[in-house]
């Protein structure tokens, strides 16, 4: 909706990690780095850790874009609590293998049938396992005991584990150390810094074709700096969210108050709101069930922040419902000859 009244080519803060957005950080070259060094051996598990939306995806989605697509077979498995079965089924239907109905030793027959062929083409096998702070030690064997194929001493595949911060503690436990003595490379993706944080928001929008339309102050880029921490997909929300308001309040350039009217909208979404923060009802109870005096006010305050979201919203949902309403009309009323020109 705000890509044609900014003249964008497409979406700068989509949520879905997009390889084409890719913003080498500091730390992501880093990790970068230390992928390709991991890739260069061609075995074990490499193993990046971060916070939710901190670029982990990306980043491996940036890396396989970096390799010959001819030369790669590549599957993705998001990380539940699996029993061992499961985590062989999951793995086999994410490279396109049969796995209903299959008992576990034709499960590993079928892999390593379609991980040889795979290597007698010249191809590398990469699997990527996401949420990998979920696996349970069973799954962590499966997936530890397909690393054991090999051909003429060449393992036949190589396996990405992208967690959130916790599974770096995980990893030293005693029952993942086997697999510590498979992993030959490891990085942690920390938050962008200020001045990254800038830099990664006029990257997203350099490649959809933004020229200084809208503008931002220095403040600006510092307020959405500190709301999101500097994790990349918070930055994609607030940044998505502050164009849309932009486009509807018809607006070009950006300050810190336009920033901190959208931070407080999304605060007062429940989709955004801090649960364990001190404005929680729940944190507001006192034992007994009861709200103190000053809980009261806070909580009376926070109804009254609430309306006056409301109210801001209510007009942008109008226009936005005028716009759309509008367009079929626009398009009935125009002549039969530029209706058949437009199509």
């Amino acid at each position: 909706m705000y890509e044609d009244y900014y003249r964008f080519s497409a979406k700068p803060f989509q949520l879905n990690p997009d390889p084409r957005f890719f913003y080498g950080s500091k730390g992501h070259r880093r990790a970068m780095a230390y992928l390709d060094y991991g890739l260069s051996l061609g075995e074990g598990f490499i193993v990046i850790t971060g916070e939710v939306g901190a670029g982990k995806t990306t980043l491996v989605r940036n890396l396989f874009r970096q390799l010959d697509a001819h030369n790669l077979v590549a599957a993705q498995l998001v990380s539940t609590q699996l029993d061992a079965e499961d985590t062989l089924r999951s793995v086999a239907a994410s490279f396109g293998l049969q796995h209903e109905g299959l008992t576990k030793s034709a499960l590993l027959k079928n892999l390593e049938d379609f991980l040889g062929a795979a290597s007698r083409q010249g191809k590398r096998a990469l699997l990527v396992v996401d949420e990998a702070q979920n696996l349970t030690p069973r799954a962590v064997e499966e997936l530890r005991m397909l690393s054991n194929f090999q051909n003429n001493e060449r393992s036949l595949i190589q396996t990405f584990l992208l967690g959130q911060p916790e599974f770096r503690g995980i990893l030293q436990s005693p029952d993942m150390q086997q697999l510590r003595q498979r992993v030959v490379a490891s990085y942690h993706l920390g938050p962008l810094d200020a001045d990254e944080t800038r830099g990664y928001i006029e990257h997203r929008l350099r490649t959809v074709g933004w020229q200084g339309n809208p503008g931002f102050e220095d403040a600006a880029f510092a307020a959405l700096h500190r709301f999101t921490g500097g994790i990349p997909r918070r930055l994609n929300t607030t940044c998505d969210r502050l164009l849309l308001f932009g486009f509807l309040e018809e607006k070009g350039h950006f300050g810190e108050a336009e920033v901190d009217e959208v931070i407080s909208d999304l605060k007062n979404e429940v989709a955004h709101q801090d649960f364990h923060g001190s404005t929680g009802v729940g944190n507001q109870l006192s034992a007994g069930g009861a709200l103190h005096s000053e809980d009261t006010a806070r909580l009376a305050l926070r109804v009254e922040q609430m309306e006056r979201s409301i109210n801001r919203i209510l007009p942008i949902v109008r226009k936005i419902l005028y716009t759309v309403s509008e367009r079929p009309a626009a398009d009935d009323e125009a002549p039969s000859g530029q209706r058949d020109a437009a199509h």
